[in-house]
C-alpha cells in the first residue's frame, strides 16, 4: 500500500481550472443529456438527484469529452462504477439543492493508482472548495455526526462515514470569515486543520481538474439549484 501511494503522489498536483473548453451548443448536448439519463438515486434526505453517464446516449459527445480530458491530463482510465452491463460509466451527474460536505473521491479499490476527477458546471451558480489537505484512502464522507459515523451497512458506491480527519491536520482552528462565506453549512469543528486551496467559482463552459486525493465540498453558495458532471479517473 506505501509504494501505491508513493507513485500517486507522483501524479499529484494543483487544481487547475480551464476555461472556455466548451461551447454553448456542447453544453446544452450536456443537457440535454441529463434530461435523457435514467435517475440513479434520488437521495430526498441530502435533496441530491444522481444520474449516471451511461454510454451510448451521445456518442459525439463521448468522444468530445475524452479528447478535451486526454489533453488536459494525458491518458487515463475510467474509475466510474459500472452499468449493470459490467460496462464502464462516464461519469456522474447531480442536481443538487443543498450544498454537499466534506468528502474525498478516492474510490472503492484500494490498490487502483486513482488519478485525476473534473467538474464541469452546467449550471451558473455554485462554487467548490478544495482543500490543500489530502487523504490517501477510499471515498469517504468527513463528519463529526454521531448518526452518520455509526452507518455502517453501506451498499457497494457508498461513501464511508469517518471522524478520522480530525487531528489529522493539526489542531488550527479554521478561519471564521472564511467558514462564514463558503461553509457555513459545515460545522466549523469538522473543518480543523484544513486550509483552503482554491475556491472554484462556477462557470459554464469551464471544467475545474484537481487530484482525487484532495479533500473538498460544495460551498454554501447556492441559489435554488445546481447542476454538474463529475467524473473520476486512474492510471
Amino acid at each position: 500500500m506505501e509504494n501505491l501511494i508513493d507513485e500517486i503522489k507522483k501524479l499529484e498536483s494543483k487544481p487547475k481550472i480551464i476555461k472556455n473548453i466548451f461551447n454553448k451548443r456542447e453544453i446544452d448536448d450536456f443537457l440535454k443529456l441529463y434530461q435523457d439519463l435514467p435517475i440513479t438515486v434520488h437521495n430526498k434526505k441530502q435533496n441530491v438527484i444522481k444520474k449516471r453517464w451511461l454510454q451510448g446516449f451521445n456518442k459525439d459527445l463521448e468522444k468530445i469529452f475524452c479528447n478535451r480530458l486526454e489533453k488536459e491530463i494525458g491518458k487515463f482510465k475510467m474509475d466510474n462504477l459500472k452499468d449493470d452491463e459490467g460496462k464502464d460509466v462516464l461519469g456522474l451527474i447531480q442536481e443538487s439543492y443543498a450544498p454537499i460536505g466534506l468528502h474525498v473521491d478516492g474510490g472503492f479499490e484500494l490498490n487502483n493508482k486513482i488519478y485525476k476527477q473534473s467538474l464541469i458546471p452546467l449550471s451558473s451558480v455554485g462554487s467548490t472548495v478544495i482543500f490543500k489537505n489530502r487523504y490517501y484512502g477510499q471515498s469517504t464522507n468527513f463528519t463529526t455526526d454521531k448518526k452518520e459515523l455509526g452507518m455502517k451497512n453501506l451498499k457497494y458506491g457508498q461513501n464511508l462515514r469517518s471522524s478520522e480527519h480530525i487531528g489529522m491536520y493539526g489542531s488550527k482552528s479554521f478561519e471564521e470569515k472564511l467558514h462564514k462565506k463558503f461553509l457555513s453549512h459545515e460545522k466549523i469543528e469538522n473543518l480543523i486543520g484544513l486550509e483552503i486551496e482554491l475556491v472554484y467559482e462556477w462557470e459554464v463552459g469551464s471544467m475545474l481538474i484537481f487530484d482525487r486525493t484532495n479533500l473538498h465540498c460544495s460551498s454554501s453558495v447556492i441559489e435554488g439549484k445546481k447542476i454538474g458532471l463529475t467524473t473520476f479517473t486512474k492510471k
